[in-house]
C-alpha cells in the first residue's frame, strides 16, 4: 500500500496547479480523465464556475481554524478527484482553505483515473467514489480517510436511493440545494472529528 501511495504522490498537483489544469483543459473543450464527451465537459465547466465562486466566498469557522492550528506534526492530505465530479467541486475549495491554515498540512491532489491502484485501496461501498481524502503522517502512514461526501449528504443519498432505487436528476438537484445552504459547515465538522480521533494505522 505504501508504495502505491508514494507513487501517486509523485503524480500529484497542488490545488492551484489542479485548478489551472482543469481550466486549461476546458479551454480545449476537454475535461480530466480518459472519457471525453460534451456532457462531461459541460459538467466540468459548471464545476469550474462553482469552484471559482467557492474560492471567493467560503469561510472557515473559528473553531475549525483553532483545531487545525493545533496540529504540530507534518501531514499530507492526499485528495483523489476529477474535474467532472460535482461533489469534488463542492468540497475541494473548502478542504484547500482548511489545509492552508496550518503550514504542517500539505494538500496534494491526484486524478482518479490516472491512479486507479490508489483509488482501489479506498473504495466506498465497493465503488470508486470521489472525492476521497487520505490523511497521512510524515512517514506516509495512514491516519484517516474522508469522502466522498459530508456525512449529512451521505445519509441524504442513502435515504433517497432506499426510497427511489437510484440516483437521479432530482437527487442531484437536492444535493446542490443542500450544499448551497450548508456552506461547508458539515465538511468542517466531519474533518474536525477525524482530526480529534488521532487514530494511526500502519500502511
Amino acid at each position: 500500500m505504501r508504495n502505491i501511495i508514494e507513487e501517486s504522490l509523485k503524480r500529484s498537483f497542488s490545488y492551484p496547479e489542479y485548478r489551472t489544469l482543469v481550466s486549461d483543459l476546458l479551454a480545449e473543450g476537454k475535461s480530466t480523465g480518459p472519457n471525453q464527451s460534451e456532457e462531461i465537459t459541460n459538467f466540468s465547466m459548471l464545476n469550474d464556475r462553482r469552484m471559482k465562486r467557492l474560492d471567493k466566498t467560503i469561510k472557515i469557522a473559528d473553531e475549525t481554524t483553532s483545531s487545525l492550528q493545533k496540529i504540530k506534526e507534518k501531514q499530507t492530505w492526499l485528495l483523489i478527484t476529477e474535474g467532472w465530479c460535482g461533489d469534488a467541486a463542492q468540497n475541494l475549495p473548502i478542504i484547500h482553505k482548511m489545509a492552508i491554515l496550518n503550514e504542517n498540512i500539505e494538500l496534494k491532489l491526484v486524478l482518479r483515473d490516472e491512479n486507479l491502484e490508489l483509488m482501489d485501496l479506498f473504495l466506498t461501498n465497493n465503488g470508486r467514489a470521489i472525492p476521497k481524502l487520505i490523511i497521512l503522517d510524515s512517514e506516509n502512514n495512514l491516519l484517516n480517510t474522508w469522502g466522498p461526501r459530508p456525512n449529512v449528504a451521505t445519509k441524504m443519498v442513502a435515504d433517497y436511493k432506499a426510497k427511489h432505487g437510484a440516483v437521479d436528476a432530482q437527487l442531484k438537484q437536492d444535493l446542490q440545494v443542500w450544499y448551497n445552504k450548508d456552506k461547508g459547515k458539515s465538511l468542517q465538522e466531519d474533518l474536525l472529528k477525524l482530526i480529534s480521533q488521532k487514530s494511526y494505522s500502519e500502511v
